[in-house]
């Protein structure tokens, strides 16, 4: 899904793009036809913008510019556009989830890479690292800015790890669709067991119900990898088990935020999208600090 920053970064360049476009509406001949004022029933929603004066007048066969009145018809009627949402709505589209419709290995990698670099994703890495070096100053990662950096070197690892194995590669090999699917309209019990079952069967790119390969299988594999660089942690395999166990344990609580907190953003009419990415992003699996 966009972050929220990119979001806002958006609806800026949208308004200055609109108010560029008044700007050259204003200086269009007079004996040009009026563009058709915008609906009321979108008081929010961008103007469409209006045509040149060159743009008009090229939509006449033969007819040059500053040669007299350019005749109304179907030749200069403005081409229809469609209005944009209110700005106040901008979080809407996050209430449903995603499209319905299989993601390529490419898009994979896209939603896996933007997941990754997500400001988000910083953010709690950076908060994550300053509260576990500040509170332990003789953990494995040393004191001050040197543990510091090497607590978000490790982290930021362990998320790209992840990412590339559970969003891209085992979603690529075995055709399993990596996002969670909302449902909105059933009841809430069966919306619970939805949320639970999501992390052993989930859906595939063609829509039909799978294995979710990329919980059972890749966290067992980020986790191994992860024992290969991850300072102060136990390596043997009933610790590998163990973190594997909570791992699959806690997965469904990010399956509840993104089920259920859609609900209460309709309900209280807040932009949640925030809210709902650091929570995601706190209830992963155990961070690097852990054994």
């Amino acid at each position: 899904m966009p972050s929220a920053f990119s979001v806002l970064l958006l609806a800026v360049l949208l308004g200055l793009g609109s108010t560029a476009w008044a700007e050259q509406a204003e200086r269009i001949p007079a004996e040009l036809p009026e563009a058709p004022q915008l609906q009321t029933a979108l008081p929010a929603a961008a103007p469409c913008p209006a045509a040149t004066s060159a743009q008009a007048t090229a939509a006449v066969p033969g007819k040059a510019a500053g040669t007299g009145n350019v005749p109304a018809g179907p030749e200069t009627a403005p081409a229809p556009c469609t209005p944009r949402p209110p700005a106040n709505y901008w979080f809407s589209r996050f209430l449903n989830g995603p499209e319905v419709k299989p993601l390529t290995p490419k898009e994979k990698a896209r939603l896996a890479m933007r997941n990754v670099l997500d400001p988000f994703n910083g953010l709690t890495i950076l908060a994550d690292a300053g509260i576990a070096v500040g509170s332990d100053a003789h953990s494995a990662y040393g004191p001050g800015m040197t543990g510091f950096g090497r607590y978000v070197g490790v982290s930021f690892t362990q998320d790209l790890t992840g990412e590339f194995l559970c969003t891209f590669l085992i979603p690529s090999v075995v055709h399993q669709d990596p996002h969670y699917h909302r449902m909105p309209n059933a009841s809430i019990p069966r919306r619970v067991r939805h949320a639970i079952t999501q992390v052993l069967w989930t859906q595939g790119d063609n829509g039909r119900g799978m294995v979710n390969y990329a919980d059972l299988v890749g966290a067992a594999a980020s986790d191994e990898i992860n024992n290969l660089y991850v300072p102060g942690r136990e390596t043997n395999m009933p610790a590998s088990a163990a973190r594997w166990g909570i791992g699959l344990a806690t997965a469904p609580i990010d399956n509840f935020v993104s089920e259920f907190l859609p609900d209460v953003a309709r309900h209280i009419h807040v932009q949640v999208v925030v809210i709902q990415r650091i929570i995601n992003q706190v209830a992963k699996t155990d961070g690097p600090g852990q054994p």
